[in-house]
């Protein structure tokens, strides 16, 4: 876009029409990605076929390899085994947003140390 002063009638039609546009994407992105769940699968079974770790062909190799996610039913639990281990770092390092916010809504005494907040303005184009 130029420098050239734009209403902002016509603005607001340009940024609705980028974020239909953009939906429309993330549609495909999440279709072309089941698709490939899909044929993952299907070349999973090959591997287990023939009990291949990795399989070469022409257009590329594929190795297989075990992934393990790993998650808890019973939060309160973890957390107390976590601290018992000292073993805080097995959780992932960030704020949850909300919450924080929540926090200090409630508790405007009490500013964690070292704590950040960026703020800035943003808006929320609504269609008709």
């Amino acid at each position: 876009m130029s420098d050239e002063e734009i209403p902002i009638d016509r603005l607001i039609k340009i940024y609705i029409k980028m974020r239909n546009t953009k939906k429309g994407l993330e549609k495909q992105a999440f279709e072309v990605e089941e698709q490939m769940d899909v044929v993952k699968g299907k070349i999973l079974e090959a591997c287990n076929a023939v009990g291949a770790s990795s399989l070469r062909t022409p257009f590329g190799r594929v190795v297989r390899t075990i992934k393990t996610d790993y998650s808890t039913t019973d939060w309160e639990s973890m957390h107390n085994f976590m601290k018992e281990n000292n073993a805080l770092d097995l959780l992932q390092r960030r704020i949850h947003q909300t919450n924080m916010k929540t926090f200090l809504e409630e508790h405007p005494d009490k500013l964690p140390p070292g704590l950040n907040a960026d703020r800035r303005y943003d808006i929320t184009v609504y269609t008709k």
